[in-house]
C-alpha cells in the first residue's frame, strides 16, 4: 500500500517518542523568546505525531477488514496516545506556570492561554486509561458496521450502495431498500446497544473523575464551547421546532403530491417521482474530481490546485467497497501540509455534495497552515463545518459542470436547499438525544429507543407516517457513527449550517465580497473566538428565533425562484 503520509517517528518505539517529550519539558521558558521557541518546538512535535496517527487511522478506515491496519491503529491507541495525552497535560502545566506567558502579545495569545487553562482544568490522569478503552469500543463499532452488507437480487452490496435505491422512482424498490438497511442494523442491535451501554458508563466515570455532573458538561468543556451553553442548545431546538419543522412539513406535503402517494412513508422521503430518475451527476471518481476541480478553479485557482495535488499524492479515497468503513471525513496531514478525503461514493448527488463539503475542510486547512502554533490550526467544529457547508452553497451556481440538463440542474439546487431544511430538525434530534443520554446515564436500551422516537415525533416527523414501522424509527440512531465515536459532535452541524445560509445570502448579494470574507475567516483558524470568526466572515454567531425565522424565509424564497 502506497504511503500518502510522512512518518517522522517509528511508532513501534514509544520510548523514542517519550524522549522527545522529555526534551521539550526540559526546555527553559524564562523569557518571551524562549517561550515562543518552546511553543514552536511543541507544535513541530505535535504535527509529526498527528500526521502519523492520522495516517494510521485513515489506513484502518480504508481497510477496516485488515488485521495489519487494525493492529497498527490499536497500537497507537494503547501506547502512543496515552503518552501524548499525559505529556500534553505536563506541557500545558509548564506553560501556565511560566511568568513569561504574561508578557506574550495578548492580541494573538489570548485564545491559546484560554485553551490551555481549560485543558488543564479538565485533565485527569485516571481518564487516560478510560480513553484507551473508549477508543477500543469505538473501533468495535466500525468493525461491526463496516462489515455490514445486504443481498440485493443475488448481489452483495454495501449499505452506502444501498442508499441510492432510496431515491428510486419505483416505490417498491425504495421500500425494499429502506427495510433492508433497517434490518441490517436490527441484526446487530444487541451488540450495538451493549456497546452503547459500556460507552455511557465509561463516559460518566470520566465526568465523575473531572468533578463534573455529567458527561455532557465534560464534553462541552473538552470541545471548548466557550460561547454557548447546553441551555442554548435546548432553545435552539425549540426555535427549529417553531420555524423549521413546519416548513419541512410543507415541503414534504408538496413532495407527497409529486409522488402521487396517499400515505407518505419513511421510504418516500428521498424518492423521485415517476418519470424522473435519481440524479446522477458523475459516473466515476475521476469524473467527480475533474468536474469539481473546474468549479474550484473558477472560485479561486488555489482551490483547484489543492484538489489536483491531493489526487496526485493519493489523498482521495472516494469510492465505496467491501471492507471499507462507512461515512466520510477530511483529515489534515500537518507535515505534508495537505489533507486526506475519505468517502463512500455511489455516484449520487449527495456524493457530489460530500466531496465539495470535504474540500471546504481541505481549503480551511490550507488557509490555517500559516499558523506556527498547532493549536490554532485545530479549529472548533462550529467554524470547521462553516467552512465546509459554505463551500457546498458557494459552488451551487456552477453545478452546470455536473448537469447538462437545465431541469436536472434546477432540481439539484432545489434538493440542496430542501436538504438544509430537512437536516436542521434531524440534527437537533441527534443533539437533544445525546443530551438526554448523558443527563440520564442509567436508562435502559428500551428507554433509549423510546426517547429517540419521541424526539423524532416532536421535532422531525414532518409529514411522514410511521404507523406500523415505529420499531424501525426507534433504531435510526444506530447508523449515526458520531454518537459512538465523537459524542456531542452534531450541534456544530446545525450552528454551522445556519452560518452557511447567512454566507450564501451574502454570496447571492455580492459573490466577490462573500468569497473574500470566507477566506479571511478561514485564515484565522482558532486564534480568535467563534463570534469573531463569524464576524470576519461578515455574518453573526447567532441562532436566535429571529435569525432562524429570517433564514427560513430566505430559503423558501430561493426555492420559489428555482421552480421550473
Amino acid at each position: 500500500m502506497a504511503k500518502f503520509y510522512i512518518e517522522k517517528f517509528n511508532f513501534n518505539e514509544p520510548n523514542v517518542i517519550e524522549e522527545e517529550f522529555k526534551k521539550l519539558l526540559a526546555q527553559p521558558i524564562e523569557t518571551v523568546t524562549q517561550l515562543e521557541n518552546f511553543l514552536k518546538d511543541q507544535s513541530d512535535l505535535y504535527d509529526a505525531l498527528e500526521e502519523g496517527l492520522s495516517g494510521h487511522y485513515i489506513d484502518f478506515q480504508c481497510h477496516s477488514n485488515s488485521e495489519e491496519q487494525k493492529k497498527t491503529f490499536e497500537h497507537d491507541q494503547k501506547y502512543i496516545e496515552p503518552i501524548f495525552k499525559r505529556y500534553d497535560a505536563l506541557l500545558d502545566e509548564k506553560f501556565l506556570n511560566s511568568d513569561a506567558k504574561d508578557q506574550l502579545n495578548p492580541d494573538y495569545y489570548e485564545q491559546l492561554i484560554k485553551k490551555k487553562q481549560n485543558a488543564s482544568e479538565l485533565f485527569r490522569e485516571e481518564n487516560v486509561d478510560l480513553e484507551i478503552e473508549e477508543d477500543r469500543l469505538a473501533t468495535e463499532y466500525f468493525e461491526i458496521t463496516g462489515a455490514l452488507t445486504v443481498d440485493w437480487d443475488g448481489e452483495e452490496v454495501t449499505l452506502s450502495q444501498l442508499r441510492t435505491y432510496l431515491e428510486d422512482p419505483d416505490r417498491d424498490i425504495r421500500r425494499k431498500a429502506y427495510l433492508l438497511f433497517s434490518d441490517a442494523f436490527q441484526s446487530k442491535q444487541t451488540e450495538l446497544q451493549a456497546l452503547m451501554n459500556e460507552l455511557i458508563t465509561l463516559r460518566q466515570r470520566k465526568a465523575d473523575n473531572a468533578n463534573l455532573n455529567n458527561y455532557r458538561d465534560y464534553m462541552f468543556k473538552k470541545y471548548e464551547r466557550f460561547d454557548y451553553t447546553p441551555e442554548d442548545c435546548k432553545e435552539l431546538a425549540n426555535a427549529v421546532r417553531k420555524y423549521v419543522t413546519p416548513l419541512k412539513e410543507k415541503l414534504q406535503k408538496k413532495h407527497q403530491k409529486e409522488l402521487e402517494v396517499e400515505v407518505y412513508r419513511p421510504w418516500d422521503v428521498k424518492g423521485v417521482p415517476n418519470g424522473q430518475k435519481a440524479l446522477k451527476p458523475f459516473q466515476n471518481a475521476l469524473e467527480l474530481i475533474n468536474r469539481s476541480a473546474s468549479i474550484f478553479h473558477n472560485l479561486d485557482p488555489r482551490f483547484s490546485q489543492l484538489i489536483r495535488e491531493m489526487d496526485e499524492k493519493g489523498m482521495l479515497d472516494l469510492e465505496t467497497r467491501k471492507g471499507k468503513a462507512p461515512g466520510g471525513f477530511c483529515s489534515p496531514l500537518p507535515v505534508s501540509e495537505l489533507s486526506f478525503i475519505f468517502m463512500n461514493s455511489a455516484n449520487s448527488q449527495s456524493d457530489m455534495v460530500t466531496l465539495l463539503h470535504e474540500m471546504g475542510h481541505c481549503i480551511h486547512n490550507d488557509f490555517k497552515k500559516h499558523h506556527s502554533i498547532s493549536s490554532y490550526r485545530d479549529t472548533p467544529m462550529e467554524s470547521s463545518e462553516l467552512a465546509s457547508m459554505t463551500m457546498e452553497l458557494f459552488t451551487m451556481d456552477q453545478w452546470y459542470h455536473f448537469y447538462e440538463s437545465e431541469n436536472d440542474l434546477l432540481r439539484a439546487k432545489r434538493d440542496q436547499l430542501k436538504g438544509i431544511i430537512d437536516f436542521l430538525p434531524a440534527g437537533m434530534v441527534v443533539d437533544q438525544f445525546q443530551h438526554w443520554l448523558y443527563e440520564n446515564p442509567h436508562h435502559t436500551p428500551e428507554e433509549r429507543n423510546q426517547k429517540y422516537f419521541e424526539l423524532v415525533q416532536t421535532l422531525n416527523s414532518g409529514n411522514v407516517n410511521y404507523n406500523g414501522y415505529e420499531e424501525n424509527i426507534k433504531l435510526q440512531w444506530l447508523p449515526i457513527l458520531h454518537i459512538f465515536e465523537v459524542p456531542f459532535y452534531y450541534i456544530e452541524y446545525v450552528i454551522a449550517q445556519l452560518g452557511a445560509v447567512q454566507m450564501y445570502k451574502q454570496y447571492r448579494e455580492d459573490p466577490k465580497i462573500a468569497l473574500e470574507n470566507y477566506k479571511k475567516a478561514l485564515s484565522l483558524g482558532s486564534s480568535k473566538s467563534l463570534p469573531e470568526v463569524y464576524e470576519a466572515a461578515g455574518i453573526r454567531f447567532d441562532f436566535s428565533e429571529e435569525m432562524i425565522e429570517e433564514l427560513m424565509e430566505f430559503l423558501e424564497k430561493e426555492l420559489e425562484e428555482l421552480e421550473v
